[in-house]
């Protein structure tokens, strides 16, 4: 079995849907940082409740 080429969204079931062009997945470059910026917020937050608990 031959099949065609095939230009659309394979995942769409609906036939509009399948008409559509597949989404663009854009990466925001600004917020590329938010993992290292979380874990030093927990680890300064930590830091001070804890030293604080201490003194």
């Amino acid at each position: 079995m031959t099949r065609r080429l095939v230009l659309s969204n394979e995942a769409a079931r609906h036939p509009f849907r399948a008409s559509l062009p597949p989404p663009v997945i854009l990466r925001d470059r600004r917020n590329d940082d938010g993992d290292w910026k979380l874990f030093l917020l927990s680890f300064a937050a930590f830091f001070t409740c804890f030293y604080t608990l201490i003194a």
